[in-house]
């Protein structure tokens, strides 16, 4: 699998193209903006987009997918959980706040264990609920797309409405760092780096 970061948005979101080598179809995770620039690398990997998959719905993270979709058709991946919570008009309303779009509607609810395909490639689905309800991680080894869920040196905040701190934690310490310690985490931000391992924040992140 193909893995290209780009760090988009008013809101410095790491964004990643994932693209299958032998069907050169891709996926978009978290397009938090400057779809443009996301547009023109797909197209120079000479990839197609077939799925835009949401690791959360706070609207940093989801802002750039109705133009993706309109450019591409591609199909909109997120968790149930949050493509039901983010689509309650009070919800909608508390984040608005942030002057960006919120994420259209969803064509595709996964649950954890669920496997998105892209091409030939396939992604697990890791629900780690904490940040959102529905927050979830995606895992093909070795590599490892948090969102905003583990950060290098650091875990999503917890203070907006669906968070909880216990319950990230406990999503972080029982169903990421079961994984092997060469696992490579990709961040939704990068705040403390773009890449780091499960190694490296099982021994080193201090709100673990």
């Amino acid at each position: 699998m193909q893995i290209q970061q780009l760090l988009v948005g008013s809101m410095a979101v790491c964004c990643y193209i994932l693209a299958c080598p032998k069907s050169n179809k891709a996926a978009v995770i978290d397009p938090g903006g400057d779809e443009g620039k996301i547009l023109i690398t797909l197209s120079e990997m000479g990839c197609s987009l077939e799925k835009i998959i949401a690791t959360h719905g706070h609207p940093d993270h989801v802002c750039g997918i109705r133009r993706l979709q309109e450019a591409s058709g591609a199909k909109i991946v997120m968790h149930r959980e949050d493509a039901a919570f983010f689509g309650k008009p009070e919800v909608g309303q508390y984040f608005a706040m942030l002057g960006l779009e919120a994420c259209p509607p969803v064509d595709i609810e996964v649950e954890d264990g669920d496997e998105i395909t892209i091409g030939e490639e396939r992604l697990q689905v890791i629900h780690t609920p904490g940040h959102t309800p529905g927050g979830i991680c995606l895992y093909q080894a070795p590599n490892l797309f948090t969102g905003d869920s583990l950060f290098v040196g650091g875990i999503g905040r917890t203070d907006f409405p669906g968070g909880s701190y216990q319950q990230l934690v406990n999503s972080i310490r029982e169903k990421l760092f079961i994984l092997p310690a060469e696992t490579l985490v990709w961040p939704g931000h990068g705040y403390g780096g773009s890449c780091s391992t499960i190694g490296v924040e099982r021994s080193d992140n201090p709100y673990l």
